[in-house]
């Protein structure tokens, strides 16, 4: 088992994938996979064998990986943390005829600074502030930890929201003249009360008001595909709520720690963030 070989790649994100074999996604799943990119933050696709009725199993870092079927391939979908180092990783898979370590190199990446201003209480956080994101930190991990079953739909897919991108996934974000965290999804420009539409079908996991993403909603898509909405001005729909794809979330507002009224999207696979861009239409990306 490999890597895809880079011909075999540029095919399968070309085309629409078959389906109808045994384990197959159904059909409105068989569209068109993310765009790989090995580096942090990224998404790497490997080979995971031919696709029988032997579904494999696979982990990175002891979560579930995705894992669909693509051009008669099962295919590893996996996510690759935004504080990756350059170098090998490995993903471990186990089959009915046991189980292998597939190894893949992530190259460095270079993102972008942005410098923000904003409230010195989003910044110096007080004490009881301070308790209140960790929670709220903990809360999320869970979300981002959970795993379902049943594939998603598809793995390209339109924004949730129609505007302008007003910040990249990955910038090293500076607030006040402070560095913190980068920036963990992609920030969609929009005006307040904009609606905002679900990309694909999926189960509400949480709703709430955050003190950094303000009102967000998480949705689980499957096989630990989760998507993450923040700073709405309002939230639509209630944790458990089976959703189809294109159903309204919410509306855009400036909620939590916001400059404008905008969307922060994001996206995570096996437990870390990586970039929505990968997720979009060639053209739109």
């Amino acid at each position: 088992m490999s890597t895809l070989a880079r011909g075999a790649l540029a095919a399968l994100l070309a085309a629409p994938l078959a389906a109808g074999a045994s384990g197959a996604l159904p059909a409105a799943a068989a569209t068109a996979l993310p765009t790989r990119s090995a580096v942090p933050g990224g998404v790497e696709l490997l080979d995971l064998g031919a696709a029988t009725a032997d579904r494999p199993e696979a982990r990175a870092d002891g979560h579930r990986v995705l894992v669909v079927q693509a051009a008669g391939r099962w295919v590893a979908v996996v996510g690759i943390p935004l504080a990756a180092l350059p170098g090998n990783r490995s993903v471990d898979v186990r089959t009915g005829a046991g189980h292998d370590a597939l190894t893949f190199a992530v190259a460095d990446k270079a993102y972008p600074r942005q410098s923000l201003k904003v409230a010195p209480a989003q910044v110096d956080l007080s004490a009881r502030d301070l308790a209140r994101v960790r929670a709220e930190h903990e809360r999320i991990d869970g979300a981002l930890a959970h795993y379902s079953p049943s594939p998603p739909e598809t793995l390209r897919f339109a924004p949730p929201v129609g505007g302008r991108r007003s910040s990249s996934f990955g910038m090293r974000r500076v607030f006040n003249g402070e560095a913190r965290n980068p920036h963990s999804g992609m920030d969609i420009a929009a005006a307040r009360g904009t609606p905002v539409s679900l990309p694909l079908a999926g189960t509400v996991l949480d709703t709430g008001r955050f003190f950094f993403n303000g009102n967000t909603v998480l949705v689980d898509h499957g096989e630990g595909l989760i998507t993450m909405y923040c700073h709405l001005s309002a939230i639509d729909v209630r944790p458990g709520q089976r959703l189809a794809a294109g159903a309204r979330l919410g509306a855009v507002g400036n909620t939590g720690r916001a400059t404008g009224p905008h969307l922060h999207w994001g996206i995570a696979l096996n437990g870390v963030w990586v970039d929505p861009a990968l997720f979009l239409p060639p053209d739109a990306s």
